[in-house]
């Protein structure tokens, strides 16, 4: 049984990490798109619009890749976790089925029109059909995170004499308090993920001096929505969000934190450590006093119970797990606020384009916000193990019951292998892409 669990839980990590790759791209490129065709709008500069149409084709083959990728993971809701299905099927079928039918529809209708419309629908429709690409992938990811935070947080229902779960207050799903703070800290790393991309693709062709123009405006739009980007993702939204873990998990915000004993007089937040499970507390740590207790709760000496106060049966399943994710996301977030505000100062200072040195970082960042937006991803699902549903379905009661370990070890494996070669596919036409560059037309004046 324990070997069952195990591989079903690495089938859904694996499948759905390496699926959400392409969503954290595309709903932060369609902003970044719809922004590009916008400025082609108010200058009448081609270099845009190319720029929009560019981006548009990397956007549309990641789009695919999410959108092959995705549909093994809801089947694995009746193959894996049917049981979970069962029993909970009629609240997160709410959110995932208009999802699909909503979100995915209006995304790839428009995709099509933006893609080979141009002509057709005139500059203005053709800004219009982005928009909406741009609002359909945004919805998206809040229905997702509707279901999401329905499992960290459940609300609206009542549990049925059979012990399925039914709705009976449909509001519920989309006023839940833990749903605003992840979707916007979720689209806030989304938009650090695009900016990256942007910003390494036009520090790729000013160092190789191709296509310098547009070189020079993905630069420049990448730093500028990453900064930005990288301080949201920190304030309000992180905060927000690890606020809403104390309130409603507590015992994961310690083992987040690596708090094992409650401190009186205030918490410190620990910068660097190791967990030590056998003897419950940190080994080698770096920490400032009282600071955590002042970012949660804006008081010096305000307490914050440690993980040994609360009953093991409620502890997370992999804490260590879980505090390295943490403090992973934590710590790249941090470094990004540093590299793009540095970067912003050099571009407001007109010395941006010529300090190849920090190109040469803009470029070979590409795969650490990734890195960071898995982290966090990481960090809420290990927070919330051992629970399917927090607090009320333990991860033993979903998966189904005629699954066998080797079944699931022997469907993990293709997955690993299939994926693969997927991954090999878009990397090639990507660079592709990236290697051809935009339309290099003459802008007009």
């Amino acid at each position: 049984m324990e070997d069952m669990i195990l591989y079903n839980r690495l089938q859904f990590a694996f499948t759905i990490t390496f699926h959400y790759l392409f969503p954290q791209l595309t709903m932060g490129l369609s902003l970044m798109i719809v922004y590009f065709k916008w400025k082609f709008l108010r200058t009448n500069n081609e270099d845009y619009n190319n720029a929009a149409k560019f981006w548009m084709k990397i956007f549309a083959l990641n789009f695919a890749m999410g959108v092959v990728t995705g549909i093994p993971m809801e089947f694995q809701f009746g193959t894996n976790w049917a049981k979970f299905s069962e029993l909970t099927g009629s609240i997160i079928g709410q959110t995932l089925a208009m999802e699909g039918m909503f979100s995915f529809f209006l995304e790839s209708s428009f995709l099509g029109m933006f893609l080979f419309g141009e002509k057709l629908l005139g500059q203005k429709l053709h800004f219009l059909s982005g928009l909406m690409v741009f609002l359909g992938s945004w919805a998206s990811g809040f229905l997702i995170l509707a279901t999401h935070s329905w499992m960290q947080h459940p609300v609206g229902y009542e549990i049925l004499e059979n012990g399925k779960f039914v709705l009976n207050n449909f509001s519920a799903l989309f006023t839940n308090p833990w749903l605003l703070p992840s979707y916007l800290h979720n689209q806030a790393g989304s938009l650090i993920t695009s900016s990256f991309f942007v910003a390494a693709v036009g520090a790729f062709y000013l160092l190789s001096n191709k296509h310098s123009r547009f070189g020079k405006i993905f630069v420049k739009s990448g730093v500028i929505f990453g900064v930005i980007a990288s301080i949201l993702v920190a304030f309000p939204t992180g905060d927000w969000a690890a606020k809403n873990v104390v309130k409603h998990q507590p015992a994961t915000f310690a083992a987040m934190e690596g708090i094992f004993e409650t401190e009186k007089g205030g918490s410190e937040i620990v910068l660097i450590g190791q967990p030590d499970m056998e003897n419950k507390k940190l080994d080698n740590k770096i920490a400032v006093p009282n600071i955590l207790s002042f970012l949660t709760y804006q008081r010096w000496d305000a307490e914050i119970k440690g993980l040994n106060d609360f009953d093991e049966s409620i502890h997370p399943t992999n804490v260590p797990g879980l505090y390295y994710a943490y403090h992973i996301m934590v710590g790249l977030g941090t470094i990004f606020i540093g590299i793009m505000t540095l970067a912003a100062f050099l571009l407001w200072r007109n010395k941006l384009y010529q300090t190849k040195w920090l190109l040469w970082i803009l470029m070979f960042m590409i795969p650490f916000p990734y890195i960071a937006n898995t982290a966090g991803w990481y960090t809420a699902e290990l927070g919330r193990q051992p629970w399917l549903v927090y607090n009320l379905m333990r991860m033993v009661d979903g998966v189904s019951p005629t699954v066998s370990s080797g079944n699931a070890l022997f469907t993990l494996l293709g997955f690993v292998g299939l994926y693969l070669l997927l991954g090999l596919l878009f990397l090639l036409l990507v660079l592709k892409i990236i290697r051809k560059g935009p339309e290099a037309k003459i802008a007009l004046k």
